[in-house]
């Protein structure tokens, strides 16, 4: 099979900005890789018809489904550490110490604890700066349950932010 016109130099032009995307999504840069090559290699067939829309919206699209069938079925199991010591999945490695976690770690962490589909909200509403209408077209949902899952998300992240830093919460 041919490679399509045009893909090679989107893939090249935009893999840096859809790879943070996937990195947010999954909180793990192997993982995010994997979930980015999986949605450049399911858009490759359709690409004809893809190339005249909105290219980047439909490889979102992909990734948070893709996303949100390996989180249906991946088995949640021990994640090892740098100090070699087993942790369950979204819990901190380290609470020694949460001082000193800078903001993108306790973002990661933060991001880490909301349920897939408030993550996925967040990251494609307030990162990705889509419109509700978009995010709502990629997940394909409806505005309203974008805005809901948006706020409780936000809530949590806040929530979750304040815990981690506790002058956080008076700085805003």
């Amino acid at each position: 099979m041919r490679e399509p016109p045009g893909f090679r130099e989107f893939v090249e032009a935009r893999s840096p900005a859809l790879l943070r995307t996937a990195w947010m999504l999954t909180g793990d840069q192997a993982a995010a890789e994997d979930l980015l090559q999986t949605a450049l290699a399911r858009t490759w067939p359709h690409w004809t018809r893809v190339v005249d829309g909105h290219p980047d919206a439909y490889v979102r699209k992909v990734m948070v489904r893709v996303h949100a069938s390996w989180r249906a079925r991946r088995w949640n199991r021990e994640v090892p550490t740098s100090d070699g010591e087993p942790h369950e999945p979204g819990a901190p490695a380290s609470v020694d110490d949460t001082a000193r976690v800078d903001d993108r770690l306790a973002l990661r962490q933060a991001l880490l604890g909301l349920p897939v589909r408030q993550r996925q909200v967040v990251v494609l509403r307030y990162f990705d700066d889509l419109s509700v209408d978009a995010v709502a077209d990629v997940m394909g949902c409806s505005a309203g349950t974008v805005k809901s899952q948006g706020a409780k998300g936000l809530a949590k992240l806040r929530q979750a932010l304040a815990a981690t830093e506790p002058d956080r919460a008076s700085r805003r």
